[in-house]
C-alpha cells in the first residue's frame, strides 16, 4: 500500500547517532507548511518525561509549526536539565522551519534516566529540515525516526469523504514493549488536512484513543512518555468540521487509531500472537474493559496462548479477580470460534483442532460473554515467550 501525506504536511527521518546500530534512524520531523491546529493526548503515570511536560502545556493549540521526535532516550527522569533541553530541543525545531519557539512539540522515547547529547540533537534536526518532503518516503523514514525495539514501522493511511472534498488522515506510531494503558510506551502523530477547531481536535482524539491505544497492552506497564498528537492543517478545502462531517471524520480517525494501536502488540516484544479480547454481558463499559483488561494482563493466560494451549480456565478465572461482579453460571467462552465453556460449565470441544487454529493464525481471538447486560469492549495484547524475557533483560545493559 502507497501512504499518503495529507496536504500541508512534510516530513524527515535522519540518523543523529542517538542509537549505537549506525543504521538505524534516530530523529524525525512532521512540520506544517503554515499554522497546524493541535491536539494532545498524554501518559497517566505520575512519573512523566519532559517531553510530556511541555506538549501537555501547549495543547490543545491553534498555531503550531512543527513536532520534533528522538529515539533512543527518553529524555524521562532529568529533572530540570530535561526540560531545559526539551525547550531547547523544540526551540531548534521551530528555528530550522521558521517558526516561533512556542511553536513546537517534542517527543522522546528509549533509556530511561540519561541526558540528551544535545549536539547531536541540533545537528539532526537541521539535517532533517533539509530534508523535509511530502513524499510516501519521507512518511517511511519518519515512522522509522521513532521507532526502538519496534520490529516495524506502523503507518496508516485513509481518505474520509467530508461534505464535497476528501479529507486524508495519515499516522505514524511507535511501540513494542512497556505497552499498558494508559496509553503505553508509545508515540503517535495523526495528521489530518481536514479544518478542525483545537478543542474539537482535543475531543475527537480522546475520544479515538480511548477506543484505541487505551486498550492495548503487552505487558501491563505504564511509560513515562506516551503522548499521541493529532495535527490538523485544514488545507483539503472543506468547510469547519461540524454535524454529519464531523462524525464521519471522526468515525475514520478511530478507525485510523485502531489500526495503529493493534500493530503495537502485534509487534510485542518477542510475541508470536496478537490476542484479541472481546467481552460482552458486561452492566457497563468500564466493566467489560476492566475484564478484558485484567485477562489481557493474565501471564499464564499470554504463556498459554504462546504455546498454542486453549487453556480456558486460566481465561475465566482471569475474569473473576477482575473485581467486577458477575454471575459464574452465565459464562461462555469460546477462543477462535470454538465454544470451550458455556453456562459456566465445560463443554466437549476437539483441542487438537483449536490448538491447531491458535498455532495457524497470528492472531487469537478469545470472546467471553457474560448475562450481566449489554456493554461490550475489546482489548488488544500480544503472548508473551522466552523472547521478551531475553530481550528487556539485556535492554539497558
Amino acid at each position: 500500500m502507497v501512504h499518503v501525506v495529507p496536504r500541508g504536511f512534510r516530513l524527515a527521518g535522519v540518523r543523529c547517532g542517538l542509537k549505537k546500530d549506525a543504521s538505524r534512524l534516530d530523529l524525525t520531523l512532521v512540520a506544517g507548511d503554515a499554522d497546524l491546529v493541535a491536539a494532545g493526548v498524554y501518559t497517566k503515570n505520575l512519573i512523566y518525561a519532559a517531553p510530556v511536560a511541555l506538549d501537555r502545556q501547549r495543547t490543545p493549540a491553534l498555531a503550531m509549526r512543527v513536532v520534533v521526535a528522538n529515539s533512543g532516550n527518553a529524555n524521562a527522569c532529568t529533572g530540570d536539565r530535561g526540560l531545559d533541553d526539551a525547550r531547547n530541543m523544540a526551540a531548534a525545531a521551530a528555528n530550522a522551519v521558521g517558526a516561533r519557539p512556542e511553536q513546537a512539540l517534542v517527543l522522546s522515547t528509549g533509556i530511561i534516566g540519561e541526558y540528551l547529547p544535545m549536539a547531536e540533537i541540533q545537528a539532526g534536526i537541521t539535517a532533517a529540515a533539509g530534508r523535509l518532503d511530502n513524499r510516501p518516503e519521507s512518511l517511511l523514514n519518519a515512522a522509522r525516526g521513532i521507532m526502538t525495539t519496534d520490529r516495524y514501522e506502523k503507518i496508516v493511511s485513509r481518505s474520509v469523504n467530508c461534505g464535497d472534498s476528501a479529507c486524508h488522515i495519515s499516522g505514524i506510531a511507535k511501540g513494542a514493549g512497556m505497552i499498558g494503558p494508559k496509553m503505553a510506551t508509545m508515540l503517535a502523530v495523526i495528521m489530518t488536512d481536514a479544518t478542525l477547531m483545537p478543542e474539537t481536535a482535543q475531543t475527537i482524539l480522546q475520544q479515538a484513543v480511548d477506543q484505541s491505544f487505551n486498550c492495548i497492552s503487552v505487558e501491563g506497564h505504564m511509560s513515562t512518555n506516551d503522548t499521541v498528537l493529532l495535527l490538523a492543517s485544514g488545507r483539503a478545502g472543506t468547510e469547519l468540521l461540524e454535524g454529519a462531517d464531523l462524525t464521519t471524520f471522526q468515525t475514520g480517525l478511530t478507525e485510523a487509531c485502531v489500526e495503529l494501536a493493534r500493530m503495537i502488540p502485534r509487534d510485542g516484544e518477542g510475541a508470536s500472537h496478537l490476542i484479541t479480547i472481546d467481552v460482552s454481558g458486561t452492566a457497563t463499559l468500564a466493566d467489560a474493559r476492566c475484564i478484558a483488561e485484567t485477562i489481557a494482563n493474565s501471564s499464564l493466560v499470554k504463556t498459554a496462548i504462546a504455546g498454542n494451549d486453549p487453556n480456558w480456565g486460566r481465561i475465566v478465572s482471569a475474569a473473576g479477580y477482575a473485581g467486577v461482579p458477575f454471575d459464574p453460571h452465565g459464562v461462555d467462552l469460546s477462543v477462535n470460534g470454538t465454544p470451550l465453556y458455556q453456562g459456566g460449565t465445560p463443554i466437549p470441544f476437539d483441542a487438537a483442532s483449536v490448538r491447531q487454529s491458535m498455532q495457524d493464525n497470528p492472531e487469537v481471538r478469545i470472546h467471553l460473554k457474560l448475562s450481566a447486560g449489554t456493554a461490550t469492549a475489546t482489548f488488544w495484547t500480544s503472548d508473551l515467550t522466552v523472547d521478551y524475557v531475553r530481550l528487556n533483560a539485556d535492554y539497558h545493559t
